[in-house]
């Protein structure tokens, strides 16, 4: 393969560096603010998160999933429940996301632990997908399971298609909903020149924030 050698990458980060003055005291805040700052950049998909769950054999696995939503107590993102991610984080609750924003020199870490949404949040969300995204989740019961081909999903997606009228609501599968990452550390990275990058973690401690400065 001729291609460019990964070690020779390199890009440097310019601006301004973090300071902990410009940090709100509560990570969600802060991650609003950084949220926010990433969808005016113009980022394609500032939602992506690059999710990581711990398997029933001990070995960690991840995959981008999108976040749908965010508070003070957290995040929220919705899956199937009986696919491999959904069975992961029923078994075992700690969960980190990364959300990989390196068009902008910037990457926020959030692990903590997962909570199920209540039935009317997963409905309510459900009910504002569009109807394609709807079938899909129908289709799609036996996520993360093997499939002859594609040929099997059309012809899955096409009969569900045919169940419900165009202008009926399709109600939400019992498998699908969503899951509440309550933060328990977060972590604000910032490139900086020379790779003295800036990293600032929020740590939960007997019932509050504790923020600290971390190495490069």
């Amino acid at each position: 393969m001729d291609h460019q050698n990964p070690a020779d990458l390199r890009k440097p980060y310019m601006g301004e560096p973090l300071r902990r003055s410009a940090l709100d005291e509560h990570p969600m805040t802060q991650f609003h603010l950084w949220f926010g700052e990433a969808y005016d950049s113009g980022l394609a998909e500032p939602n992506a998160m690059v999710l990581s769950s711990v398997e029933p054999s001990g070995m960690p696995r991840s995959r981008t999933v999108l976040m749908k939503g965010y508070d003070r107590s957290g995040l929220r993102f919705f899956t199937n429940y009986t696919s491999r991610k959904g069975q992961a984080l029923e078994a075992d609750r700690r969960a980190c996301v990364v959300f990989p924003w390196h068009a902008i020199r910037r990457q926020v870490l959030i692990a903590g632990y997962v909570e199920r949404l209540s039935d009317e949040e997963n409905d309510r969300y459900f009910a504002s997908r569009p109807r394609g995204s709807q079938l899909g989740a129908w289709a799609s019961e036996r996520q993360s399971q093997p499939v002859s081909d594609r040929t099997e999903l059309d012809r899955l997606f096409h009969e569900f298609d045919s169940v419900w009228r165009a202008d009926e609501p399709i109600p939400r599968p019992a498998y699908w909903g969503g899951f509440r990452l309550i933060p328990r550390e977060v972590e604000f990275w910032q490139g900086g020149e020379d790779r003295m990058h800036d990293r600032f973690r929020y740590l939960w401690s007997e019932g509050e924030w504790e923020i600290e400065r971390l190495a490069p």
